[in-house]
């Protein structure tokens, strides 16, 4: 298997989810803006969205592949989708038991992150009634993650990258159509996450079916527990789900004081959140997707030296990649928030406010990157004690500099915390690897560095001279030039980095990488 050429692929799968989603995230602020209504609805959606990053994708895939991926080497097709069926089963239960207490606690989970009084009384019951909504989707995205899973062992990753998609359609076609029919419009956007968790369990079915993987839902999950795999898989998982989601959970908090800032900073977040995941999404978690897999395999047959040259390949293309995104959006925030979501009720302040939070990402962008990137070769080696530790440590030292930036950058300070907080995360992770021995750099890292500061240096300079010719808010009355000048400008861009990298002597061929235990 060809892993840059596999890379490719999810990443452009991934792409087209990331598009799709800054279309539905362009569409909800012209119809919504940043007000105490969209901060209900992005407060309610976490809700449930941490718990299905917490266990349905976050700690659930990274105890779930390493031991699946044993099973299919050692144990035999029986074994394996005999673990299948009782994974999906304790999954499918325990996640519709957590959607059901989610339901019946949604007053007191919205009081605890937001509070009565950070708003409209009205935009908080309104919060209540969209956390009901919402929280089956964790039993949706539990079926999927399994099958994600599932289908990235058997090197099956398009039709996981491409499920996302899915609930960006039902986000855009909620935001055009079913607004329209409702007294209270951002139901509509509630609605939207059940249709889009139902589409997207429905697609997995006929890939799993394929491969003749297609799990089965017991009745019975006290039996299902008794698989020496569950088990096994829950003691790794239980300590995990602190490691993976630790971001998450500080993004959760980020969010309680966010609503406490100024009205619209919860919004603000969120939308260069969103602009901030796209290279996230696109690279990191693209490629800790396909090294999982790849690593897992490779530490089941004992081979030491490809799994540390399979960290190499994946930790020169995250600087290859991650920096150059870095620089492109502290430099162009501002024309990308306005060309992206300056629309209706989005305001030119509110361009100002979410470009903030974005410029401060961008301090972290490549630690969030590299933490996507070095955290599997722990789980591949079911080591999930180290990344606990570290993940604790840089939670609290995530909030410890909150009280530090928020008063001095208020919302834009909860993203600085985030992004250092994870370029801790980072090289605590890598110092591991480098002290265990699992790692061992190849030559060339100085050589390699000094020609990519040369080329970012130049792309960054042109990018910002570039971006400052314009007025982009003042462009809102011409859309479509707005947003070929900033095409315009991020080609140009692109195409300096890669040139001058060119001219120092990279080429396409020196980052080829095949997977020598893929069958």
């Amino acid at each position: 298997m060809n892993l840059l050429k596999t890379l490719a692929a999810v990443s452009s799968m991934t792409m087209l989810s990331r598009v799709t989603g800054l279309l539905r995230e362009s569409l909800f602020a012209r119809a919504f803006g940043a007000s105490a209504y969209t901060d209900a609805f992005i407060v309610a959606f976490r809700l449930p969205n941490l718990l299905r990053r917490l266990f349905a994708e976050g700690a659930f895939s990274q105890a779930f592949v390493p031991i699946l991926s044993e099973y299919k080497n050692q144990h035999g097709e029986a074994a394996t989708k005999t673990l299948a069926d009782s994974v999906a089963t304790c999954l499918v239960w325990a996640t519709m038991i957590t959607s059901l207490v989610g339901i019946i606690a949604a007053p007191w989970l919205i009081m605890l992150v937001m509070g009565q009084s950070a708003g409209d009384p009205q935009a908080f019951d309104a919060a209540v009634v969209m956390t009901r909504w919402m929280f089956p989707y964790i039993a949706c995205m539990a079926f999927v993650a399994l099958a994600g899973g599932i289908l990235n062992t058997w090197s099956q990753f398009k039709i996981p990258a491409f499920t996302p998609v899915l609930l960006n359609i039902s986000f855009i076609l909620a935001s055009l159509v079913l607004v329209d029919y409702l007294a209270q419009p951002i139901y509509a956007m509630a609605a939207a996450v059940c249709v889009g968790g139902l589409l997207q369990v429905g697609i997995q079915i006929p890939a799993l079916m394929k491969i003749g993987m297609l799990p089965r839902i017991s009745f019975n999950p006290i039996a299902a527990l008794r698989n020496p795999g569950v088990s096994r898989m829950l003691r790794k998982m239980g300590p995990a789900v602190f490691a993976v989601s630790a971001a998450q959970i500080s993004l959760l908090i980020n969010t309680g004081i966010a609503s406490r800032l100024a009205a619209g900073s919860v919004s603000a977040l969120t939308y260069a959140d969103r602009l901030m995941e796209f290279p996230t999404a696109m690279l990191g978690v693209a490629l800790g997707t396909v090294l999982l897999p790849s690593l897992s395999k490779a530490n089941s047959t004992g081979d030491t030296a490809e799994y540390s040259s399979l960290l190499n390949w994946g930790l020169r293309l995250t600087f290859l990649l991650a920096l150059p995104a870095a620089v492109g959006l502290a430099t162009l925030a501002e024309p990308m928030i306005a060309t992206l979501f300056h629309y209706g009720k989005f305001t030119t302040q509110s361009i100002t406010n979410a470009a903030m939070p974005l410029v401060a990402y961008s301090v972290g962008l490549l630690g969030i990157i590299l933490v996507k990137t070095l955290a599997p070769a722990f789980y591949a080696r079911q080591d999930v004690r180290t990344p606990v530790r570290i993940a604790v440590g840089v939670l609290v030292f995530t909030q410890l500099m909150n009280l530090v930036f928020v008063p001095i950058f208020a919302v834009a300070g909860l993203a600085l915390s985030i992004g250092l907080g994870a370029c801790v995360n980072a090289g605590f992770l890598y110092a591991g690897l480098r002290s265990r021995g699992i790692y061992v750099p190849q030559a060339g890292w100085v050589v390699f560095f000094l020609k990519l500061a040369i080329a970012v240096s130049v792309m960054g300079a042109l990018s910002w001279y570039s971006a400052a010719q314009f007025d982009w808010a003042a462009m809102q009355a011409t859309p479509w030039l707005r947003a070929l000048a900033l095409l315009c400008i991020v080609g140009a861009s692109a195409a300096a980095y890669f040139a001058v990298l060119f001219a120092l002597g990279f080429r396409l061929g020196d980052f080829k990488r095949r997977d020598k235990q893929a069958s």
